[in-house]
């Protein structure tokens, strides 16, 4: 068994176990769970090279709507000297990948409750986001006056199902659009898309700093 596998089957068991109350996830299946929650969280790494490099690059990634860990805890997992910061508007979801992580040894991450339009990305980092909803409507809400690459997890069918030409238009560019095979699923979408200029975010007090949870 590879340590990937290794890895998937202790998550799983966790969920299914000590965790089963909380609803983390609707998979039981090892194999289904593998494929979609595992695999899929850490196949860019493969596949883009662009993400791997703004990763080396910052050495900070933040995750937004982990829910139950994913591909936050996956993603830790294989880049030890990388920090990761989890930012989900549920707080006990929160608590419970925290306590997750720490059962599979992954010292590289933690997660907080909160809300992206209450967060100051005040640090290079990159941004992940994986079956969360629309790109038009998360964009829009982050604020910084760094330097931002955001990744989406989507589906292969993604240009059909958004419009991201208004979003386009607020100071965001395409950098990176790689399409990709996962089995069980019907194909992955990576898009990274990166901010040209400062951005506003919404006029909502923003409560984190970035630079106070690394």
């Amino acid at each position: 068994m590879n340590k990937l596998r290794e890895f998937s089957d202790n998550y799983l068991e966790l969920l299914k176990g000590e965790f089963a109350g909380i609803n983390l996830t609707r998979i039981d299946s090892p194999e289904e769970f593998y494929y979609k929650q595992i695999l899929d969280s850490v196949k860019p790494l493969e596949e883009s090279q662009r993400f791997v490099s703004d990763i080396k690059k910052t050495k900070v990634v933040i995750d937004i709507g982990f829910g139950g860990g994913f591909p936050i805890l996956p993603l830790a997992k294989e880049n030890p000297d990388v920090k990761f910061i989890g930012i989900d508007a549920r707080g006990k979801k929160a608590n419970v990948v925290n306590q997750i992580a720490e059962r599979l040894g992954i010292k590289n991450a933690k997660c907080f409750h909160g809300r992206i339009e209450e967060v100051d990305f005040d640090v290079d980092a990159v941004l992940t986001f994986k079956a969360v909803g629309d790109v038009q409507d998360f964009l829009p809400l982050i604020s910084t006056n760094k330097s931002l690459t955001v990744y989406f997890y989507k589906g292969p069918n993604f240009y059909e199902l958004e419009d991201i030409e208004k979003t386009l238009k607020q100071g965001w560019t395409v950098v990176e659009e790689v399409g990709f095979d996962v089995p069980m699923t019907d194909g992955r979408l990576l898009i990274g898309f990166k901010n040209k200029n400062v951005l506003r975010g919404t006029k909502i007090p923003k409560k984190i700093k970035i630079s106070e949870l690394l």
